[in-house]
């Protein structure tokens, strides 16, 4: 004899109500979920064609059948309960129908998501790709990359060698990180790998692309390489900059020689990011750290922080459809993001606005600078010229110029000092070179030509690139069609990261790698100008820096002041100097330089 179902039971295990009332958060919180996860699933294995995309809807729809069988409101109890009265079928044959249906559903969808995995597996074996560490789902490699991301990538080529696939969530990623592959990238296969991809963080920061370091390959970066060359990097501009970097550099030296007569110690970190700051500002924006109303030497230090902050890739990037966004959205990354475009925009608009009270005629000095020029152009154009300069260009300009000419600048002699108060035997060895040189031509006024006549001083300068390139990883490339790198196959949009910290240190070409020695390069025909592969400290090919002399004429006039005019030593609370590295984009020293100034008589 069967045992009764009371009637509540049966009208409360009921699950089909109207379909009005059916909609309720958790159905859609469900179908969002399985929908946002099968859009991902199939755009990254590029099923796009056929059937397979109208399916999502469909898939997200399944989340209704996710709903918990029992009414959670007052308003679903009295949904359950009428619908007892427009259903014909009997509760208990509904409650069964509804479990059988809700099994089923659940069985279909996992034998679609195994059939997606399957074919993934297929067109992965067949393609030949480069070998990779172990992924997780959903994260892939994410979980192997703790602590400073060009070490993590060394490590990992060093187990899986010098051309390595990553899955950072849905994005791929190819890391290069010897001589061999470096120069297949970035010579045999310049052309088809020399655009940038566009990130969350450079579609803001950089007005997607308007700047020469981050803007997509095209007829419009060409134009603005060749502008930029012309008005600020070529050679006859860079040494028409010469009497501002002497200016700048006798002013550092005054106030060090201060610091040396109090025998205090001074933060050499921020004294040669200020130095090379003022420089570049005088340079290009016509004025010091400290002649504007509205820019002064921290605040331009703390934005630089900031966007060093946000890094190159957000979970936007990592996880498409959605899921990014939200996960960006919830930690707060979105709103910094915001946050710190306003600040440089606004930075920005006022260095631009300073220039535009005045026109080119009414120019009171002599050489106009960088800005002047561009703004002079931008009033020139005419309508049917084939390419136009905007004033989204320009600024994207300044940030180039002053973000990347700043901190590789900076940093390069940051290292450079570090190394050799760490290697006596090297400073020495420079410093009397130096010294030598002043002296034989009796007169103790630094001038940029002295240079040329220290072929040590410009070891140490290659060999500090070597050990301490300030870009690492440089910028992000993406390819423009599949290309072959080392028998591997690299599928069309792929980012590709060549790591030239690890190619620096590579056995294979140097010997001793990790030991700081400027006579390795006695001799040797390699050099960082982006022909020799066995260094790339300012990359290569057509995305090399425009501005490899502009940076090498500052670091050199730098370290030439630095080592003439003083001796250097620790404090004495400090034993032994810190050579830990920090920083994303670029590499500087964690704990800064702090030195104590000796002068030399």
């Amino acid at each position: 004899m069967e045992t009764a179902i009371p009637r509540s039971t049966e009208i409360s295990e009921t699950l089909l109500p109207e379909w009005k009332d059916q909609i309720t958060i958790r159905g859609l919180i469900s179908s969002a979920l399985l929908w946002n996860l099968f859009c991902i699933i199939t755009h990254k294995l590029n099923l796009t064609n056929g059937i397979i995309p109208s399916l999502s809807v469909a898939v997200g729809l399944l989340g209704f059948f996710f709903i918990a069988p029992k009414p959670f409101t007052k308003q679903e109890k009295h949904c359950y309960s009428e619908s007892e009265y427009y259903v014909s079928l009997s509760p208990i044959n509904r409650t069964h129908k509804h479990k059988k249906t809700k099994t089923m559903s659940i069985l279909l969808y996992f034998i679609a998501l195994l059939s997606i995995i399957i074919i993934k597996k297929i067109k992965d074996s067949n393609r030949n790709l480069p070998p990779s560490p172990l992924k997780l789902p959903v994260i892939g490699n994410l979980y192997q990359l703790r602590g400073l991301f060009h070490k993590c990538l060394h490590d990992l080529s060093k187990k899986h060698g010098p051309v390595l696939l990553l899955r950072l969530g849905f994005l791929d990623m190819v890391v290069i990180s010897s001589t061999e592959a470096a120069e297949e990238a970035l010579k045999v296969h310049d052309l088809e790998c020399c655009t940038r991809p566009i990130t969350n963080v450079t579609s803001k920061l950089w007005r997607d692309g308007q700047d020469i370091g981050l803007a997509p390959y095209g007829e419009s970066l060409r134009e603005l390489r060749k502008l930029s060359f012309l008005k600020f990097f070529s050679t006859t501009k860079v040494r028409s900059f010469r009497y501002i970097r002497e200016e700048e550099n006798d002013l550092m030296v005054k106030k060090l020689k201060e610091a040396a007569l109090k025998k205090s110690s001074v933060d050499l970190s921020q004294t040669l990011f200020g130095l090379v700051g003022s420089i570049i500002f005088r340079s290009a924006f016509g004025q010091r750290f400290d002649e504007g109303n509205h820019v002064n030497a921290e605040k331009i230090e703390d934005l630089m922080f900031e966007v060093q902050k946000l890094g190159a890739l957000s979970n936007s990037d990592l996880f498409p459809g959605g899921l990014g966004w939200f996960v960006d959205f919830v930690s707060g990354h979105n709103k910094k993001l915001h946050k710190v475009f306003v600040e440089v925009d606004t930075l920005l608009n006022h260095i631009i606005d300073d220039h535009l009270k005045n026109s080119i005629e009414e120019i009171t000095h002599d050489r106009p600078d960088i800005i002047d020029s561009l703004l002079d152009m931008i009033r020139k154009q005419e309508q049917g010229d084939s390419f136009k300069l905007t004033i989204d260009n320009l600024k994207g300009i300044i940030q180039d110029i002053y973000l990347a000419g700043v901190d590789t600048s900076a940093i390069t002699m940051i290292w450079a000092m570090a190394e050799l108060v760490k290697n006596p035997r090297v400073m020495k060895k420079v410093q009397d070179e130096i010294r030598t040189w002043i002296g034989i031509k009796q007169n103790e006024k630094i001038e940029e030509d002295d240079v040329d006549k220290l072929q040590y001083l410009k070891l140490v300068v290659k060999e500090t690139l070597r050990l301490h390139p300030a870009a690492p990883l440089l910028l992000p490339r993406e390819t423009m069609s599949q290309i072959k790198i080392q028998g591997y196959n690299i599928p069309s949009k792929t980012i590709l990261l060549v790591n030239v910290w690890s190619i620096g240190r590579d056995p294979k070409h140097w010997k001793n790698p990790e030991e700081f020695n400027p006579e390795r390069f006695i001799d040797c025909p390699i050099d960082y100008k982006g022909n020799s592969f066995e260094m790339l400290p300012f990359g290569s090919g057509r995305r090399i820096c425009p501005g490899i002399a502009f940076a090498i004429a500052t670091v050199e006039l730098g370290l030439l002041n630095l080592l003439y005019h003083f001796d250097w030593r620790l404090p004495e609370e400090d034993k032994d100097l810190d050579m830990e590295e920090a920083g994303d984009v670029t590499i500087i020293k964690k704990v800064p330089l702090k030195l104590v100034p000796v002068l030399h008589h």
